[in-house]
């Protein structure tokens, strides 16, 4: 029973990774999406910028980079306070 519910499990695993290894676009081809036309025609009238790139990490993005800063800085308390040494009582 158990060997057979492995092989139906293995072969359903393998058919979602082959389905979504042939969804892949070709390497070297960027994808295209539609909000990629908005944002180099709006840059510099919304956002007064005149970096594309600039204008969508900060204006455009802005808290989901203030929540990518947040977890870094957890991970990088987290480090420190595993590999900091303890004191040692005389």
């Amino acid at each position: 029973m158990k060997k057979t519910l492995f092989v139906v499990a293995a072969i359903v695993l393998g058919a979602l990774v082959v389905g979504a290894v042939d969804n892949i676009h070709p390497f070297g081809e960027p994808g295209t999406v539609p909000m990629d036309d908005y944002f180099i025609a709006s840059a510099l009238r919304d956002r007064s910028s005149e970096n594309v790139v600039t204008s969508i990490v900060f204006d455009y993005r802005g808290f989901d980079t203030i929540g990518e800063a947040a977890v870094l800085f957890t991970a990088l308390c987290s480090v420190t306070a595993l590999f900091r040494e303890g004191r040692k009582k005389p």
